[in-house]
């Protein structure tokens, strides 16, 4: 009987409902582990809720996490920070990665060890880089300091993340060296199934390299460098560990961005509400931004 019931899911005409039978597991998988944190985070954001216990009743429904955002300062503050590294990192990203990918898409000897070298910064633990980063930034004896300094660009030691146009920058050049790696592997693979017929009949038209990465390069890896984007994009939106480890948020919040602000509001001041309210509107953020990088895909190629 089981076997029956097995071979008549198997007929063409019940196909799709072995597919939803095969999906179920996955489905359940992410309703629990995804949707159903989502919905209560979304209920708790319209509730005046400033520690979670179990087994408490339910709070009034309320709209006063959301006035109390929109009016406050600090989470305009951290819209602005949040904004300005997003688009500082993945602008960053995109340029030293896409760089890196048409580099090691040459043939040249030591290639394999050169596409290695680039893709280790992203096999690095984020903490980690962190660690390594903060040392590069210190302000007494930090690498980078020290090479301003041989440059001629300063004079004097730079208190990297204790001032706060500076620690925005050591935070978006950590975040730009984590990241570049995974442009530049999405890219490689774009640039890898590009036809070379299409380099050697431009060549015999008597295009120039600039000619051949503006007029079949960058268009055939528009699709790729679209989804890339997104999902840089949705990276620096919820990264957290970076800004947490190197500067706290600080100085002076100039590295508050939605996330920490969050974390700071839900572990920090105990205002779970407040927390999830912000991390509602971040998501919000986020769909929002997607959707238009996505939505201009079919006519603009991303």
């Amino acid at each position: 009987m089981h076997k029956q019931r097995m071979f008549d899911l198997a007929r063409p005409s019940r196909q799709h409902w072995l597919g939803y039978l095969l999906l179920a597991p996955a489905v359940i998988l992410v309703a629990v582990i995804i949707i159903y944190p989502l919905i209560i985070s979304v209920d708790l954001s319209f509730q005046n809720v400033k520690l979670v216990k179990m087994g408490d009743a339910r709070k009034p429904f309320t709209l006063i996490n959301y006035q109390r955002l929109f009016t406050s300062p600090d989470f305009w503050m951290a819209c602005w920070v949040t904004l300005k590294l997003v688009v500082a990192v993945t602008v960053g990203s995109l340029v030293v990665g896409l760089s890196t990918a048409l580099l090691v898409n040459n043939k040249f000897k030591g290639r394999t060890l050169a596409r290695l070298i680039m893709a280790l910064p992203w096999a690095v633990p984020e903490v980690i880089a962190v660690v390594i980063f903060a040392w590069i930034f210190d302000s007494s004896f930090g690498l980078m300091s020290w090479v301003f300094i041989k440059l001629g660009i300063t004079t004097e030691m730079v208190a990297w993340v204790s001032t706060p146009g500076a620690a925005f920058w050591a935070v978006a050049m950590t975040m730009i060296w984590k990241g570049f790696p995974f442009v530049s592997i999405m890219t490689l693979a774009g640039l890898q199934s590009i036809p070379s017929d299409f380099y050697a009949a431009a060549k015999v038209d008597g295009a120039n390299v600039y000619q051949r990465f503006r007029w079949i390069t960058l268009p055939s890896l528009m699709p790729v460098l679209g989804v890339t984007i997104v999902l840089v994009l949705l990276w620096v939106f919820r990264d957290f560990s970076i800004i947490k480890v190197l500067t706290n948020g600080g100085p002076l919040k100039s590295t508050t961005t939605l996330s920490i602000m969050t974390y700071d509001q839900a572990f920090g001041f105990f205002r779970f509400g407040y927390a999830s309210a912000v991390g509602v509107i971040t998501l919000i953020i986020c769909v929002i931004a997607s959707l238009f990088m996505l939505g201009r895909g079919p006519k603009s190629g991303l």
